[in-house]
């Protein structure tokens, strides 16, 4: 991240708590003089993007299952909503998994609710389109199942992850502990992450190294984020980001590419 990119995290209104995840937002000022780092990210988000003095653009990005870097942009300002693991299909009416990779227009998903969705959040300024959300997403309360679902998922990922704090655990015993097969807890992930538990799992690690590098020496950070040892942390990192981590964090990036191209359904 460079001078010329600016984050912030604005709080979510407490009543989008069973649909958003949090809210994030993202401005590029000037052209940045390195690569635009894309984490892994399992969540999928509905974004509104701005560009210099145009409209802004409403779009549904998928979980990235890799890392990606970008070359900058000047004037972008994004601000990204992330949908909580298990609404994806409820909310936009297509499973996570369809979206893996993808960055859609809000309003091409073939279904009523993100086209009403897209209507809705079409004419906003980015710094409305939260409360604007407080206001219609309570009222969209997804169905039993939905929401049976949407719990177990978010039993598992907790479970499954290093950043909330726990133990993460394999795979087959947070199944066990749910009460549901392998098999099942899979297809779960598919449609409400978008990825597998082990791949949801890598990624949380990764993340967690990233969190933490600066705190810990390799090894002391290997064991606290859940890796056997150093060489394993250092193999999933390479694999999701495309570089070891001493490359990575002394600023030896893969070379950058244009922005990903919106598609269509």
């Amino acid at each position: 991240m460079t001078d010329s990119v600016s984050e912030r995290a604005p709080r979510a209104p407490e009543p989008l708590g069973p649909w958003i995840a949090g809210i994030g937002a993202l401005a590029v000022a000037a052209d940045p003089r390195e690569p635009f780092v894309r984490l892994p990210d399992p969540a999928t988000k509905v974004i509104v993007r701005r560009e210099a003095r145009g409209r802004p653009t409403l779009l549904v990005a998928g979980p990235r299952a890799r890392a990606t870097y970008h070359e900058g942009k000047r004037g972008v300002s994004c601000l990204e909503v992330r949908l909580a693991p298990g609404t994806t299909r409820p909310l936009l009416g297509v499973p996570a998994v369809d979206l893996v990779g993808r960055i859609v227009p809000l309003g091409a998903l073939p279904s009523p609710g993100a086209r009403r969705l897209a209507d809705e959040l079409g004419r906003l300024e980015p710094e409305d389109v939260a409360a604007r959300l407080a206001d219609v997403l309570p009222d969209r309360l997804p169905d039993a199942a939905d929401r049976a679902r949407a719990e177990l998922l978010r039993a598992a990922v907790a479970a499954l992850s290093v950043r909330s704090g726990g133990t993460p655990r394999p795979v087959g015993e947070v199944a066990r502990e749910l009460a549901v097969s392998e098999r099942q807890l899979r297809n779960l992930f598919s449609e409400g992450v978008g990825l597998s538990p082990k791949h949801y799992a890598r990624i949380d690690r990764v993340r967690a190294v990233l969190d933490r590098a600066t705190e810990l020496a390799a090894a002391e950070l290997a064991a606290v984020t859940g890796y056997y040892d150093q060489s394993h942390m250092t193999s999933d990192f390479r694999t999701l980001m495309g570089v070891p981590p001493r490359s990575y964090f002394s600023g030896r990036l893969p070379a950058p590419r244009a922005c990903q191209v919106i598609d269509r359904p």
